[in-house]
């Protein structure tokens, strides 16, 4: 079945702002007032504060699954107030806006064209020091979604903040050296290591097998997995591997391949 641009622009939103406070909901309201249309759909709210590689990979997880024309608004902003410039990037028929400072990194690659937001015409009139997602960013993104061009925002850039995440490492035996890089609501242990079959993980005095299914160990049983988005896990069924584990981010964990 052929897919169809939407009918309504899409914005696709992601932040670190949680949901205790109002800045979500004064983002919303600045999209609402400029392009009551568009259909807003949160991606996650609940980025670790000021974690940049943690909302690249939530942003790279699901950025494929929306539709050509999205704009994704993306807010995790630690040098909010700096010399830290804001960006509109197009890729691939979708568009991202926010600050420059490595979140976009996986769409400067191939064919893209950013933009600095400078034009203060696309800005709120007050701009603040400490809340550019409600005066810079939620407007650009508006007033693209009303069909405004991207070289209208601004001057073009050419040279964005690039931030890459740690890469596993080959060994010469043939296991892959990998390190935990997310810890997600159910407390699964997500590492770098993607898109390895069989095999077993070594992590601290733990040996788990790679399953394929949570199912397939019992009740609190801590297993390995590939999961949804191809990257090792360790996990607990029914638990915590976190909680269980006290595991911290950059633990090192090793892929042993399955006998030849």
């Amino acid at each position: 079945m052929e897919a169809h641009p939407p009918k309504r622009p899409i914005v696709g939103l992601l932040t670190d702002f949680g949901q205790q406070d109002h800045y979500v909901g004064v983002v919303k309201a600045v999209l609402a007032g400029i392009v009551p249309q568009a259909l807003v759909i949160d991606v996650t709210h609940e980025v670790p504060p000021q974690d940049l590689l943690a909302g690249q990979r939530l942003l790279r997880a699901s950025q494929p699954y929306f539709p050509a024309g999205t704009i994704f608004l993306a807010i995790v902003d630690p040098g909010v107030g700096s010399r830290r410039r804001g960006m509109a990037l197009s890729h691939g028929g979708q568009i991202f806006v926010g600050p420059d400072n490595g979140l976009f990194t996986p769409w400067t690659t191939g064919e893209w064209l950013a933009v600095e937001l400078t034009a203060s015409h696309y800005q709120l009139p007050s701009v603040s020091s400490t809340f550019h997602g409600r005066d810079i960013f939620a407007p650009a993104a508006a007033y693209l979604a009303t069909g405004v061009p991207l070289l209208e925002l601004g001057p073009e850039l050419h040279d964005p903040v690039r931030l890459l995440p740690p890469s596993p490492l080959l060994r010469s035996d043939g296991t892959i050296e990998g390190e935990l890089v997310y810890v997600d609501h159910f407390g699964n242990l997500i590492s770098n290591i993607a898109r390895v079959t069989g095999g077993s993980i070594r992590f601290r005095d733990l040996n788990l097998p790679l399953r394929h299914t949570y199912a397939e160990t019992g009740p609190n049983e801590l297993l390995a997995l590939v999961g949804s988005e191809g990257e090792v896990e360790i996990a607990q069924r029914d638990g915590s591997a976190a909680a269980s584990l006290g595991a911290r981010l950059g633990e090192r964990l090793i892929w042993i391949p399955p006998p030849a």
